[in-house]
């Protein structure tokens, strides 16, 4: 470990930038408890190369569970401004494989398999737009991201940012967030929690979002940017409100990695006029189900029965990469597969329709 870490270093001087097509290991360099339940672990590529990424961008990681490997998106929450390394941001999650791995296994020196920057949850590039920021418990790290690249900038910036979270003892990011706020002149911050076990003497409002309370934070919502990340009912709560207080769609952007599929297998594959159906078996599960040409695999997997993992279900996050051992597939991705993989024989059955009979390797 002490070798690898003294090559890192080493070589950390006028190195190439990761190439997120080819470079894929990562070594932990740093771990950080933010909260009871929430860490920090900071990334370094083994050969010291630079990262270039966007804030509110993430790595999809795969976790070695066990005799299985867990594929799973975590957002970065450092400045794209310290390129050396990337950090993500971590809540325990009950019952998580992936979450509860990396915080009882991860230490300094571990290497993980990594592909990425990855996604499209970024700031406008117009600096002279008025943001809100809303994120509600661990999906802060995309936008705390967002706000530690701002800082770095040092530019003009009229931003307001709104944590929700269940008690003040959760709030991620507290102290240094209330200290970019005494620095940034432009950044309003609003802490949220629902109740305040913990802290009974909490000074501020407590409770969820809610119209009454965002007219109160944000008077000029109508006028600004919206970018939120939070649990799924936390971001419909969001999406509705802002809706109803003049935010026009085009100006709300949000980031999630669990994305409900659409069920495009409603309709059995044989009662589409014109559709060619296709029998595709999914080897390690012993189970076969039909798919028609113009349905997605992963959607008539999960319309089965048949368990896949997933997430964001539009080819971006590559959660649901497989290996195609026969057949062959259109696949339509936004990213979430190299062109290595998938001349290797990978393929994301979320955005992938059939062209022939398959046999998947899950």
């Amino acid at each position: 470990m002490a070798t690898d870490l003294m090559q890192m270093q080493g070589n950390a001087q006028g190195l190439s930038d990761w190439d997120k097509e080819h470079d894929d290991t990562l070594v932990c360099i740093d771990i950080h408890q933010e909260t009871h339940d929430v860490r920090s672990f900071t990334f370094a590529s083994l050969e010291g190369k630079r990262f270039s990424f966007e804030s509110g961008q993430y790595f999809l990681f795969d976790i070695p569970v066990g005799n299985d490997v867990e594929a799973r998106c975590y957002s970065i929450s450092s400045s794209p401004h310290r390129p050396n390394t990337f950090t993500v941001t971590v809540k325990r999650v009950a019952n998580g494989r992936a979450s509860n791995w990396l915080h009882d296994n991860l230490a300094t020196g571990t290497k993980l398999k990594a592909q990425g920057p990855l996604g499209h949850f970024i700031r406008p590039r117009d600096t002279a737009r008025k943001l809100l920021l809303l994120s509600g418990g661990s999906g802060i790290t995309p936008v705390m991201s967002i706000v530690r690249d701002l800082a770095d900038r040092c530019e003009p910036a009229d931003v307001i940012f709104v944590h929700a979270a269940r008690t003040p003892l959760d709030l991620i990011f507290r102290q240094e967030l209330s200290w970019l706020a005494s620095r940034m002149k432009g950044l309003r911050l609003h802490f949220l929690p629902e109740g305040v076990d913990g802290e009974p003497s909490w000074p501020g409002l407590t409770g969820r979002i809610s119209p009454e309370f965002i007219k109160l934070a944000v008077p000029d919502i109508a006028d600004r940017t919206v970018m939120c990340c939070g649990p799924a009912p936390f971001m419909a709560a969001a999406r509705s409100i802002t809706s109803a207080l003049g935010v026009h769609p085009a100006n709300y952007l949000e980031e999630s990695f669990d994305a409900t599929v659409v069920d495009e297998a409603a309709i059995a594959p044989a009662e589409i006029p014109g559709n060619k159906v296709f029998q595709v078996e999914f080897s390690k599960q012993a189970r076969k189900i039909e798919v028609s040409s113009e349905q997605t695999v992963l959607s008539s997997a999960k319309k089965s029965g048949v368990r896949l993992p997933s997430s964001c279900s539009n080819g971006v996050c590559g959660t649901c990469k497989s290996k195609l051992l026969s057949g062959s597939v259109e696949m339509n991705h936004n990213g979430g597969i190299r062109q290595r993989e998938i001349d290797a024989g990978l393929f994301l059955p979320c955005c992938s329709k059939p062209l022939s009979d398959l046999v998947v390797d899950r």
